[in-house]
């Protein structure tokens, strides 16, 4: 997703341009790497057995650590082999991630295996599936889109829909998309539309009576080992799939090899040699100044939900950083998560680095690089906040309830009970009560009923989903002011919470997400305005 792309998207969502359990870094074993532990996982070799010079990888993760660039995993595969991987605590190899539009691809995998089973085609009129929904008065454009305008983003609409289909109460965003107006002849005219992907997850879901997360359950997920997939639904329970998907970063990479295999999955075809062609060749261009066609990896041309890349590459891409970058010439494949707000500084990265490994540059010094590669990968961590351990207003506070003032947060009272190295935050509004636990200039992962939004930016549910994992560290700031981040570290996101504590007994809670603080515009939460004792301007029962 083009920055401009992604800063559209997050605005057609409805936003601006955003017991203790210690967790540590992830294991990175480089004897280990000769057997998979279970059949599941790709097999792991060392980088120059595969001929990648680890020396480029670990100046991948040098470079995109040092631009700031907030990665949180990142798996090579070469010859189908894993030469490297790595977590940033506390995100580990075991927890899923958003993967926002990088969901795209999957959706468009769903229907090159609908269209092999025969329950469609290309050409298909997408108005012929949902007849019960349409306009009072078709358009001729309207009329002529098809499937594959779906799935190339050139469905004719001058301005992409989702962001009309999910407002004003719309229950029915099937209906509210076919009203939308087609001012272009479908296939000629491309706009970034996850509306247009979200129509492909309901035609699946017309055609097979499933959700596009089960269609694809026995047919992709259970052949590639992924377990614990998980996928947003509408008002009416069909995936959104234009976002939503949440999988593990090796279940991305997976996803890769399977392309780069041409459908063929230990032995057996999962997807049409053909349909992987036509998914991954460029179908449309998008608009964009000539002269920087040849530097932007979003200027190269459009496939099935896949985009074409600089050095005859593919991916699918997801917005805040989710890569799966194919590289067929190389026979690689790099899965990225990530929360970055420069997205072609990822990219130049892995063409810059990666890349060249790939090309054996490097590989006279790989006794001394794979070793410093291997103990990098071990110690990878986001940084810690850590001003303070402790301070004297701890006392006074632990445990003790603060009740808010009026807000429209709706968030009654709130307290912070401390430990030997840990603390327990709670905060009640008018669903009950929420806690997160963090520790002192440590991480600590527990699980929290915290409101989905905005740690997740679209408000549309995982059925079943109740919780939310979070890993958490507070620290002073000074005497009287207690930091806390929470990373929701099975999406993208986090969030700064800022409890200030006054000499008149009372504490102000300040609410700031990563996604206002990549995009550099203020909360829009309000400050919690809290007093130790009687209810503050709250309404008695």
């Amino acid at each position: 997703m083009t920055p401009l792309n992604r800063r559209l998207f997050l605005k057609q969502l409805g936003l601006g341009a955003a017991g203790l359990t210690l967790v540590t870094a992830p294991s990175f074993n480089a004897p280990g790497w000769a057997a998979p532990t279970r059949s599941a996982k790709l097999p792991r070799s060392l980088p120059a057995l595969q001929g990648v010079a680890s020396e480029g990888v670990l100046n991948f993760v040098n470079a995109v650590e040092k631009a700031d660039l907030n990665l949180h995993s990142l798996m090579v595969v070469r010859h189908g082999q894993v030469v490297a991987e790595g977590w940033w605590a506390p995100y580990a190899p075991e927890l899923k991630h958003t993967l926002y539009s990088l969901s795209k691809s999957f959706t468009s995998t769903a229907v090159g295996m609908a269209v092999a089973e025969g329950k469609l085609t290309v050409n298909d009129k997408v108005v012929s599936f949902f007849k019960n929904d349409l306009p009072a008065t078709v358009s001729e454009n309207l009329a002529a889109m098809r499937v594959q305008d779906l799935l190339t983003m050139s469905t004719g609409h001058d301005k992409e829909p989702t962001s009309m289909m999910r407002n004003d109460g719309n229950t029915n965003w099937v209906k509210a998309f076919l009203a939308h107006p087609v001012e272009h002849k479908p296939g000629t005219h491309f706009v970034y539309n996850s509306g247009a992907t979200y129509m492909l997850s309901a035609i699946v879901q017309h055609l097979t009576g499933q959700t596009v997360l089960a269609y694809l359950k026995p047919r992709l997920f259970v052949p590639l080992g992924i377990e614990g997939a998980d996928w947003e639904v509408d008002p009416n329970g069909i995936n959104t799939g234009g976002w939503g998907l949440r999988v593990r970063t090796e279940d991305i990479a997976k996803f890769g090899q399977l392309y780069l295999q041409k459908g063929m999955w230990n032995g057996k075809r999962l997807l049409s040699e053909a349909w992987i062609t036509e998914a991954t060749s460029m179908h449309i261009m998008q608009p964009g100044d000539e002269s920087k066609r040849s530097s932007s990896d979003w200027l190269q041309g459009y496939g099935y939900q896949f985009w074409r890349c600089r050095h005859d590459a593919y991916r699918g891409d997801g917005a805040f950083g989710q890569y799966c970058v194919v590289l067929p010439k190389e026979d690689a494949v790099v899965a990225i998560t990530s929360e970055s707000s420069n997205l072609p500084a990822i990219l130049n990265a892995v063409w810059d680095h990666i890349l060249p490994a790939f090309q054996g540059t490097g590989l006279s010094a790989e006794k001394t690089a794979s070793a410093s590669l291997t103990q990098k990968l071990k110690s990878l961590a986001l940084p810690l906040p850590k001003v303070e351990s402790t301070s004297p207003k701890m006392a006074a506070i632990s445990g003790k309830t603060f009740h808010f003032a009026d807000n429209s947060m709706k968030a009654s009272s709130a307290s912070l009970t401390f430990g030997k190295d840990g603390c327990i935050f709670k905060l009640r509004d008018d669903s009950g009560d929420h806690q997160v636990n963090a520790g002192i200039s440590r991480w600590i992962e527990s699980e929290t009923t915290f409101p989905t939004k905005p740690l997740k930016l679209v408000p549309t549910p995982v059925p079943g989903e109740t919780k939310s994992r979070v890993a958490a560290s507070g620290t002073w700031q000074d005497a009287n002011t207690f930091m806390m981040t929470w990373r929701f570290i099975e999406t993208a996101h986090y969030e700064t919470v800022t409890c200030r504590f006054g000499a008149d007994d009372t504490m102000a809670v300040e609410l700031e997400s990563s996604v206002a603080k990549l995009s550099k515009t203020k909360d829009k939460r309000p400050v919690l305005e809290g007093k130790l004792g009687a209810e503050v301007g709250m309404k008695k029962s």
